[in-house]
């Protein structure tokens, strides 16, 4: 019987494919959780009603500006029309310097010009008559004259100018005197503003008065209709806040908006898996606490036989001897038990990332294995262990090595129950090895537990992974846990099981064919 721990031969593991070594030192470390603060929560409907007023009240004003600016030009409309009459009824009249003399001319024009200028009290108005060589025919002399050939097309133009520094409006036209553009005759007519002002003072009155008026009666509304548009998120919150609190049915979609109804969906979602682990976690529960039972009775009953021993003044040794043997036997299996139970949370703990760290498989792997030799030792069973004797201590991996990034204690566990589950099914003098084979490709490090026992059927080969399950057939006691916690630690590590038998059955029912569990574990797994 051989127990010591040299290395036997290694077994050849098919190459991987080639591929970059996974990157030297530790990896980065994690960020904490998200501190929330206070000031994070924001309104929703406060956000809505901030984007639906802050552009109302932004484009008020400019619709005031544009509103100013159509009465200005609606108010000017009817007054320049009436000073292009005034200019075309005086230029009518300047047109015959050939026909008259300058004197005549300019008493003719003064008074059809005064005729037609006359308008009303607040209204003042001047004209300007000069001929074709610049001289002043008729009117006054302090309006500006335009530059020569402009507007000299027969068409009255407009400008705003001033007179005495009082603005004015100014329509002027050129009379064509010749072929020389310069020496067209000019007639100018020009008004004071005021009544285009208070002309459109009233415009901008009757258009802005009734703004102010809708302003508010707007915002109201817009309050009102989100008001209403949020009501159905209330009632989902009302809806929400009387389930009970372990009512993990889907929250029904009758009356969400169609807005809403993806986060719905995504509630429910969530409550389906909460539910299905609240479910796993009542399942696993009460199989534990009848795995318990049997231990716990079995201490009970050894511990009334020996009192009743004790109580009856017999004190038969041998009795008293078994009663304690068995008393030991279930409290080991109890123990067994809750570490088993423990062990399985532990690596069932999605929620905790892994702390993972580069860890020699090879060394965990002799540990364990030095760890069971007692047991073996009395059960006359041949355990050993082939691989690596160990790796330099240098920081990330080695091609040659086993090293994994890995969390330490769920590796350990993985190894220490597929020992554990090997020994516990081999017959006395059986050999069971323990193998870490590194990948020639270095992408991977193969873990191998091989024993000579019953083996596994096919048909059973998925059911043993998981918890509590055990086959009827079994010839020993176990928890059923040992093969699952291999699974979930291996799930969380991003590694692979397998399951085979460690030589081909036959019809020879005395060979037994035994079992090979291969773990293959990247050396950088990724873990979650």
């Amino acid at each position: 019987m051989n127990l010591s721990l040299r290395p036997r031969r290694r077994a050849a593991v098919p190459a991987a494919a080639p591929g970059t070594e996974a990157a030297p030192g530790t990896p980065p470390g994690e960020t904490g959780p998200f501190v929330r603060v206070e000031g994070d929560t924001r309104s929703l409907f406060g956000e809505l009603l901030d984007w639906v007023l802050a552009p109302l009240l932004f484009l008020w004003p400019m619709s005031l500006a544009l509103t100013w600016g159509v009465a200005q030009g609606l108010a000017n409309r009817p007054y320049d029309a009436e000073l292009a009459r005034l200019v075309q009824a005086i230029a009518s009249n300047a047109t015959a310097p050939v026909r008259t003399s300058e004197a005549a001319l300019r008493l003719e024009i003064e008074r059809s010009a005064t005729a037609l200028l006359r308008g009303s009290e607040d209204t003042e108005r001047w004209f300007q008559v000069l001929g074709s060589r610049g001289q002043l025919l008729a009117g006054s002399g302090t309006l500006s004259v335009p530059e020569p050939g402009v507007g000299a097309d027969g068409t009255v133009r407009f400008r705003d100018d001033k007179v005495a520094e009082e603005a004015v409006r100014v329509a002027w036209l050129w009379l064509a005197a010749g072929d020389d553009p310069d020496n067209d005759a000019l007639v100018q007519v020009a008004e004071t503003l005021e009544p285009r002002q208070r002309l459109a003072t009233e415009i901008i009155k009757g258009v802005l008065l009734p703004q102010f008026a809708i302003l508010p009666l707007a915002v109201m509304l817009v309050w009102l209709a989100l008001t209403r548009g949020i009501r159905p998120l209330e009632e989902l919150q009302r809806r929400i806040r009387r389930r009970e609190s372990s009512d993990l049915s889907p929250i029904p979609e009758r009356g969400v908006p169609d807005e809403v109804a993806p986060l719905v969906r995504s509630i429910n979602d969530l409550l389906q898996r909460l539910d299905k682990s609240v479910a796993t976690q009542r399942h696993f529960l009460a199989d534990a606490a009848h795995q318990l039972k049997t231990p716990l009775a079995g201490l009970r009953t050894q511990a009334e036989l020996a009192a009743r021993e004790i109580d009856g003044g017999r004190g038969d040794p041998a009795a008293m001897k078994h009663s304690l043997r068995q008393i030991a036997l279930s409290s080991q299996r109890a123990a067994h038990m809750v570490n088993q139970l423990l062990a399985m949370a532990r690596a069932e703990d999605s929620g905790e990332r892994l702390r993972r760290q580069w860890v020699d498989l090879g060394a965990v792997t002799r540990a364990v294995v030095r760890d069971f030799v007692p047991r073996a030792i009395e059960r006359r069973i041949d355990l050993g262990y082939e691989g690596p004797e160990g790796v330099p201590a240098t920081t990330g991996t080695d091609p040659g090595g086993a090293r994994v990034l890995a969390e330490p204690v769920l590796l350990g566990e993985m190894v220490r129950n597929l020992v554990d589950n090997a020994l516990r099914y081999t017959p006395e003098g059986g050999v069971v090895t323990a193998r870490v084979l590194p990948e020639p490709g270095g992408q991977a490090v193969v873990l191998q537990v091989e024993d000579t026992g019953p083996g596994i059927p096919p048909a059973e080969r998925e059911l043993v992974f998981q918890p509590f399950y055990r086959s009827i057939e079994a010839p020993v006691d176990g928890s059923g846990l040992g093969l699952a916690i291999v699974m979930e630690v291996a799930q969380r590590h991003g590694a692979s099981v397998s399951l085979a038998d460690a030589r081909p059955r036959s019809g020879d029912t005395a060979r037994l064919p035994g079992a090979l569990f291969t773990v293959r574990l990247p050396r950088d797994s990724g873990a979650r």
